[in-house]
């Protein structure tokens, strides 16, 4: 055994040590079969860090010399920036302030509970552009026992000019307003929301978390569940919210157009809610994203360009709810842009004594951030709409899709203090002279323009690209997880095909949006006696065309993914209308080894974490389980817009023998017909 240890360890090696070679070739380095070179690696115990406590590997595709001198002139601009214009954004708090009550009775260090929060409105001036920062609060006196109702909501998607960190550019919006506007519903309600097409392209929206039962075409996922919808033409998602509640968001799913400003957040109550009520007497939602100052179909040309081997396009800047400062002085005039300094940052208003939950969401495109509240220790309690046992951290980790709920307890002397979100750039390919990835907002005690002299946490290591250690959530609610019925194993890489473009692949297929969705195919082909069987059979299925990687699972099966990322780089992996149990993944960094074949009949099925995106490490791997309790065609892809672009999609199929007497509605087919008017 030690001998096969040795040579799959030095196989291991060679592959990282070659990535940017064996990355690009013509087929993926296979996994170790079971029983044979497969290296041992140890599941992550409950007890462990909150995070893989693990050094990070080098930056991937850099020059290391570069980054430092980078790094030197960003905290010059930093500090410039800190002493000259900071100020401009403390003059507008977000909110008014509570008086605290006199309960002392509070979870988070004894600081007093508050009762009531008249919030009084402070006069400000809003870009046009811009929502009240309201929008964004969580009424507390919402009915979490409300009889089920329809809400409904009206979209345009629109272009605007617009910018939000001072720097003008096109945008892509809703109804105008960036970030877009929060829905907000209990579970039971039905939603309708008429989305308008007012853009020259087309588009879809995606409401990402949700299960979309019985409802497999109001997911909107272009190519996939609909047609996207055409310019000047509109359609009226409908359906039902059942079995779920928590933080949720919305996105455009075409192309890569939710990069230039198509999303905002979606929350779902339930009664269960009354009890995390008890520790947080405001609820408020945070929106974090990376931020480009081109439109993305711009930029994304030369990323799919041949020759490129997958260096994404860098961000430059970020944003915290959707604004942000930028040193102007870092574009000379040849850029031709138009750079405003009276930019302002986020300032959320605080009230000695009270608690806040902070529903953090990373809307972004590319970049993961670490996020942090100087000197305020932050008690995370839901990961993707899984309510987890309160876990007490200095900072974590949000990658793209992901949301979490953490609770602040507004503890400290009364001051400003800096709330940070760390983008993590050594994920990225390449450096962005402009960037400066510490993004930055306020939590302010007091209606004051004093600029914080607040520091970070200290130690901690921000620099790796990796989710919290899965173990260290606990799910509130117990749930164990079935047994499998099934495993499927992919390996996720980058290639280079034809015509030298390099394209991302599940296995050997790289995804394509097809001219018809794969739902109308799967329905029409297995309506057809002829090629039913090719539709429906178990696995991958032949009725596709070579381009769609679609898994054929019979309704009510338990099925496991094993996923082994063969990339240099990380992996926000999401399924569409499902959650799914992390049964097991690589410790960081996933330097050697696959996953260990001698533990998967004993892996611990008592309450593992639940969440519908999970990060997958350079050169790592997870198990993934989930049950296909619903019918209907359901992407599963990388977050990352521009891997989804380049192919890193795939599919499953749920109940394919049930999908033939659906019946798709009228109005969905209809956004197929258009074309051929």
């Amino acid at each position: 055994m030690d001998g096969l240890v040795e040579q799959t360890t030095k196989a291991a090696r060679a592959i990282i040590e070659n990535s940017q070679h064996s990355r690009r070739s013509s087929s993926p380095v296979p996994m170790a079969p079971p029983g044979t070179t497969a290296v041992p690696v140890a599941i992550p115990d409950p007890k462990d860090h909150f995070y893989n406590d693990q050094p990070p590997r080098p930056p991937r595709r850099r020059n290391v010399l570069l980054w430092a001198v980078l790094s030197v002139v960003s905290f010059v601009i930093l500090g410039l920036g800190l002493g000259l214009g900071l100020g401009l954004g403390l003059n507008k708090p977000s909110r008014g302030f509570a008086a605290p009550a006199t309960d002392s009775d509070c979870p988070c260090g004894g600081c007093p509970c508050v009762s009531e929060d008249p919030r009084p409105t402070l006069p400000t001036e809003l870009p046009p552009w811009r929502l009240p920062d309201e929008e964004y609060h969580l009424d507390m006196d919402w009915d979490l026992d409300a009889p089920p109702t329809t809400r409904v909501f009206n979209f345009s998607v629109e272009e605007i000019h617009a910018s939000p960190d001072g720097v003008l550019r096109k945008m892509m919006t809703i109804n105008g307003k960036f970030p877009g506007p929060m829905i907000r519903a209990n579970r039971g309600d039905r939603l309708k929301i008429r989305v308008t097409n007012n853009l020259d392209e087309p588009t879809s929206i995606h409401w990402h978390g949700m299960f979309q039962y019985g409802s497999n075409w109001m997911d909107g996922t272009s190519g996939i569940t609909q047609c996207p919808i055409p310019p000047g033409r509109s359609f009226l998602y409908d359906f039902l919210i059942d079995g779920q509640y928590g933080t949720y968001w919305y996105h455009s799913h075409y192309g890569t157009q939710y990069s230039d400003g198509v999303v905002g957040p979606l929350i779902i109550h339930a009664p269960e809610e009354a009890k995390a009520r008890e520790d947080y007497d405001h609820d408020e939602v945070i929106l974090l994203q990376d931020w480009y100052h081109d439109l993305s179909k711009e930029l994304l040309p030369a990323y799919l360009a041949s020759g490129n081997e997958n260096q994404e396009p860098v961000p430059d800047n970020g944003l915290i709810q959707g604004i942000n400062t930028f040193n102007c002085a870092s574009y000379d005039k040849s850029s031709n842009r138009t750079c405003e300094s009276n930019s302002t940052k986020a300032v959320f208003g605080v009230t000695k004594g009270s608690r806040y939950r902070y529903r953090l969401i990373n809307t972004g495109s590319f970049a993961g951030f670490y996020f942090s509240v100087d000197n305020h220790t932050i008690t995370v309690i839901e990961a993707d709409a899984t309510m987890v046992e309160p876990m007490e951290a200095h900072r974590l980790s949000i990658n793209i899709a992901q949301r979490y709920s953490v609770i602040v307890c507004a503890d400290q002397p009364e001051a400003n203090y800096f709330i940070r979100a760390n983008m993590i750039t050594t994920c990225f390919a390449k450096p962005n002279p402009v960037l400066d990835p510490m993004v930055l907002a306020v939590l302010s005690y007091t209606e004051t323009d004093t600029t914080p002299t607040t520091v970070d946490w200290q130690g901690d290591g921000v620099s790796v690209c990796h989710d919290l250690n899965s173990t260290a959530l606990v799910p509130s609610e117990e749930i164990e997880a079935p047994l499998a019925d099934v495993l499927y194993y992919f390996s996720v890489s980058f290639q280079i095909g034809a015509y030298a473009l390099d394209r991302a692949f599940f296995n050997s297929t790289t995804w394509v949006l097809p001219t018809i969705p794969t739902i109308n195919q799967a329905v029409d082909g297995i309506n057809n006696a002829t090629t039913a069987h090719n539709f429906a059979s178990d696995g991958v299925s032949p009725g596709f065309t070579d381009n769609q990687l679609v898994v054929s699972v019979p309704k009510g099966r338990v099925v496991d993914l094993l996923i082994q990322n063969l990339d240099d780089g990380a992996h926000p992996f999401h399924l569409h209308g499902h959650d799914f149990w992390v049964m097991a993944q690589s410790p960081f960094p996933a330097t050697t080894g696959y996953f260990p074949w001698e533990t998967y009949d004993s892996l611990d099925r008592t309450n593992p974490l639940r969440r519908d995106t999970l990060t997958i490490a350079p050169f790592g791997w997870a198990l993934l389980r989930f049950e296909a309790d619903h019918q209907g065609l359901w992407a599963f892809h990388c977050h990352i817009s521009w891997h989804m672009e380049a192919g890193l999609l795939m599919q499953f199929m749920t109940g394919g023998h049930e999908l033939a007497g659906i019946g798709i509605p009228d109005d969905v087919l209809e956004l197929c017909d258009v074309g051929d008017e």
